[in-house]
């Protein structure tokens, strides 16, 4: 008897064999279709080129190709149980917070590995004094288009500081910018953080001058004027700018506004402000305590010169002591803004 059984259906002829590059295609173009926000950057520009090229060269693709290549695609996806970012740079990125930062800027210069990402919203992050060295060096193009990217704020203050002439060219260059194309932007930008990478960092915050000065500002001042001297000795131009970074009991009259005096007296406490008043008097700094005295309240001045009668001889240690204490307060004052120095025509 004749087989009446149903034949089965005819198997549909498998999708044509398409390349990974296809795939890709194929994969991006299905996942924009259906809204997602897609971040290719991050890949290399030729990657990039290839893609774009790719999709433009594709038609139309039949519903079972397209099923194929998702199947293939999410079960490529489900097999991953672990992977690492591609080469040097993908493991930087991964350890950024977990390696030394000296480490890891000597290793990416060592590497040629660049910064991913955009390298103007590291520059625009940093503060002026790492910027202004960068920008005192560079081309009066450059330093125009660094300029015109930076927050107006930002520009500003470095085109203050600036000599007269430098700042003239750079302005007149920022108004040729409007031609310069955005990928020769972004080359200028990935040089110039580039160059900021390869600074060396800093063991201490401040510089020689300022370290020194701040050490001997809470000197005693035999100690003090001894440092000082043998400094001249040694390296005269050094010994005078430390002289300008210190700020001392004496310094008073000529570096703070009277209209400050009243502001600096609130903060120290009074029997402390009659001991340095009456060791500066003892102690041949008379100007200081005088200045301190004429610019306070007259009934103020009244009652602590009494105090300072009263109290007689001070001790050279909590004279010394009282007196830091005063210049303790300037100096908080100062670092807060509130207090500003007068400068002098030698500085």
């Amino acid at each position: 008897m004749p087989d009446t059984g149903a034949m089965p259906p005819p198997m549909s002829p498998p999708p044509p064999a398409i390349s990974r590059q296809q795939k890709a295609a194929i994969i991006v173009r299905l996942l924009l279709s259906e809204g997602a926000e897609l971040s290719l950057t991050d890949l290399p520009e030729e990657m990039q080129q290839d893609l774009t090229m790719q999709m433009g060269s594709m038609r139309s693709v039949t519903r079972e190709t397209v099923t194929s290549v998702v199947e293939e695609f999410i079960n490529e996806l489900e097999s991953i149980g672990l992977s690492f970012a591609g080469g040097l740079e993908g493991a930087l990125n991964a350890l950024n917070d977990s390696i030394n930062p000296q480490l890891a800027e000597r290793l990416r210069r060592e590497g040629g590995v660049k910064r991913t990402g955009d390298p103007w919203e590291r520059i625009m992050g940093l503060e002026v004094d790492r910027l202004l060295p960068v920008l005192e060096q560079e081309s009066t193009e450059v330093a125009a288009v660094m300029l015109s990217k930076l927050s107006v704020s930002k520009a500003a203050e470095l085109l203050g500081l600036l000599p007269g002439p430098q700042a003239r060219r750079i302005t007149y260059a920022m108004s040729l910018t409007s031609a310069v194309t955005p990928a020769a932007v972004q080359r200028i930008g990935q040089a110039l953080a580039s160059q900021l990478d390869s600074v060396p960092p800093k063991a201490f915050d401040d510089g020689p001058v300022e370290r020194v000065g701040a050490i001997l500002n809470f000197s005693p001042a035999i100690t003090r004027d001894d440092v000082l001297e043998g400094l001249e000795e040694e390296d005269k131009e050094f010994a005078i700018q430390v002289r300008k970074a210190i700020f001392t009991f004496a310094n008073i009259p000529a570096r703070i506004d009277p209209r400050d005096v009243p502001k600096i007296t609130r903060g120290v406490d009074q029997a402390v402000l009659v001991t340095a008043l009456a060791a500066a008097e003892a102690g041949g700094l008379e100007e200081s305590s005088e200045f301190i005295l004429q610019n306070i309240s007259k009934r103020m001045a009244e009652g602590l010169r009494e105090e300072m009668k009263e109290l007689g001889q001070v001790k050279d240690s909590d004279g010394e002591e009282a007196m830091s204490a005063v210049v303790a307060e300037i100096r908080e004052l100062e670092a807060a803004g509130e207090v500003f120095f007068v400068v002098g025509d030698d500085e």
